[in-house]
């Protein structure tokens, strides 16, 4: 059976038992039960009642886990928003903790389908659409969109189907986006086609495409093996079956 085959079956299955975290959490109870016998026969060891027990049966590994998409994106964007200090900086569904984060270095308001419900300083939270923003032609001069806009139109988030949902997305970015101003961006990066209802899969070129109008200042990235280029060669990662791409963009001053 191939690998593309593999990955299907899987991408299905874990969606309701994911099957490799299956198995080694069964092998993991080893361990385990080991330990808790063990842990028992201590000198000022607590009772353990079994009703209390939690086990965490994933965490014993020899390198810290990471997801390399947000864990790349997210930093690569947050090195260049603080370094050019705007007055404020509009996120469009990043990921929270990316918002939250950079909320404590300077104020940030996140626009998302689905509003935070928090209330914490420097971070404020609307309801919005990423295809009809709540905001003036060229008004706004720092924003982030990170890992967001390859799945609008797929009804993934409960949102309406549309097949230009991702062009649509970067066309309302655009418009928004202040003369002089920067805009972070993020897409899977790939053999291009659609994941139904996963996410769509871009070139780079094609991302270009979709912000003509815009000057590209740096194309980074993360390859399939996770690993994280900088300045990368807008090719570097089209021969890849699912990796992260990085676009800071600037809107040219009005003359």
């Amino acid at each position: 059976m191939s690998r593309r085959w593999l990955i299907w079956m899987y991408r299905w299955i874990e969606q309701i038992c994911d099957p490799l975290r299956l198995q080694r959490g069964c092998r993991a109870y080893l361990w385990f039960f080991a330990d808790w016998r063990k842990y028992a026969s201590l000198p000022y060891a607590e009772s353990i009642h079994f009703l209390d027990t939690w086990p965490q049966l994933h965490d014993r590994t020899t390198h810290t886990s990471i997801d390399t998409h947000y864990f790349y994106v997210n930093g690569w964007a947050m090195r260049r928003i603080v370094a050019h200090q705007p007055s404020y900086h509009v996120d469009v569904g990043s990921q929270n903790l990316f918002v939250n984060l950079l909320g404590a270095v300077l104020p940030v308001l996140f626009v998302d389908y689905r509003p935070l419900d928090t209330n914490i300083t420097g971070l404020n939270s609307v309801g919005g659409n990423i295809l009809n923003l709540p905001f003036a032609e060229n008004s706004v001069r720092s924003i982030s969109c990170l890992h967001v806009a390859e799945h609008i139109g797929l009804g993934r988030y409960g949102d309406s189907l549309d097949p230009r949902g991702t062009w649509k997305a970067a066309r309302e970015l655009s418009r928004i986006l202040a003369p002089g101003g920067n805009l972070y961006f993020a897409v899977p990066i790939g053999r291009e086609r659609l994941c139904f209802n996963g996410a769509r899969i871009h070139y780079a070129e094609t991302i270009l495409d979709y912000f003509a109008g815009l000057d590209l200042v740096e194309y980074s990235g993360v390859s399939d093996d996770g690993r994280f280029v900088e300045r990368a060669s807008l090719s570097k990662f089209n021969v890849c079956d699912y990796a992260c791409g990085m676009f800071w963009f600037k809107k040219p001053e009005l003359r």
